[in-house]
């Protein structure tokens, strides 16, 4: 059973910087993409930032030049460096895992709120 653990989100104040990771565990196979999502109130999930295995980035316009993901391929394991935050970014964030096969996997998701 894939399991995706997220790293705590919290309160930021705008402009300020905060690091999520996920850690993905049950799969001996390596995860083909790992990544992030979003979702904020009243707002559909939108893609943040994936990175696949081989490095191929796919990043939202809205946090490009702010926002860096990064992966441990070994270990599964995938983060997410968070710059220059915006109220805007306040969302619940979502870790995303896909195999070379089947629907991806989905954390349970962690609050960050920009807000001073």
């Amino acid at each position: 059973q894939v399991e995706l653990m997220e790293s705590a989100g919290g309160l930021v104040q705008p402009g300020g910087s905060l690091r999520l990771s996920c850690s993905a565990s049950g799969s001996s196979a390596t995860f083909k993409t790992m990544g992030w999502h979003r979702q904020a109130p009243g707002n559909q999930r939108e893609l943040v930032a994936t990175m696949t295995d081989d490095g191929t980035v796919d990043i939202a316009d809205s946090v490009k030049g702010r926002f860096t993901i990064s992966r441990d391929v070994a270990k599964n394991v995938v983060y997410l460096q968070m710059n220059s935050l915006k109220p805007e970014d306040t969302a619940v964030y979502y870790c995303i895992a896909k195999l070379w096969w089947g629907s991806p996997y989905w954390g349970k998701g962690t609050l960050v709120t920009v807000s001073s």
